[in-house]
């Protein structure tokens, strides 16, 4: 079997505990994260794209063409909404709207999060790049510290969801399964702050790149 398309990820379904309300709905230069998010994993070259929804409904724009998954376990963590794209993306009966996103030639996942908004298109485009090249897992460096986003290869997709766990997100089967990582340094094309208050937001506001989707 022949996998040629690599789908993207989008994690947003937290509540936002610590900044107040859910993170997803907040708006940096007129678009909301998840908008930002998503338009990030487009342009970057991922197809299909789902954003996994939880503490609140994200409505997005007819601009973009996006399955949204629902988390109904989102308040145990990151890790549910993990598993959950990847049961969706594998899984035909994962809900009536299932359609084309589980067909058997996705071959990999990009995983973003909504709360990185300064991450860059390109560092997906080279997630992927990296993927046609060989690379089974391949992890976004800055300055050679890994970060996010994350391109996970179907194969390995089991092994996550039985380790995503928590807040732990992929970070399990990462530490555990060094020798498979590729790094793919992409500090020139943005940067992975995190939002995770207001005064973050505020910060970011003023050393954000030029531009919303690619920095």
């Amino acid at each position: 079997m022949t996998f040629t398309r690599v789908a993207g990820v989008l994690l947003a379904a937290g509540q936002g505990s610590r900044f107040g309300r859910p993170k997803a709905l907040v708006e940096l230069d007129g678009q909301t994260l998840a908008e930002r998010g998503i338009g990030m994993l487009e342009a970057g070259g991922a197809d299909p794209v789902l954003i996994v929804t939880g503490a609140a409904e994200v409505e997005l724009g007819p601009d973009h063409r996006v399955r949204a998954v629902y988390n109904d376990e989102w308040r145990t963590g990151m890790g549910s909404s993990l598993r959950a794209a990847l049961r969706a993306l594998t899984d035909p009966d994962a809900g009536p709207e299932a359609g084309p996103e589980a067909r058997p030639e996705i071959g990999a996942a990009v995983v973003a999060l909504a709360d990185q908004p300064l991450v860059g298109a390109e560092a997906v485009s080279r997630l992927i790049a990296a993927h046609r090249a060989g690379a089974s897992v391949a992890v976004a460096a800055y300055d050679g510290r890994p970060r996010n986003p994350v391109l996970l290869a179907r194969e390995h997709w089991p092994e996550v969801m039985s380790m995503a766990t928590g807040d732990q997100g992929a970070r399990a089967f990462l530490r555990a399964r060094p020798d498979l990582v590729t790094l793919v340094e992409c500090g020139d094309t943005g940067r992975p702050d995190d939002i995770d208050t207001p005064a973050d937001l505020e910060h970011i506001a003023v050393r954000k790149p030029g531009s919303p989707s690619c920095g």
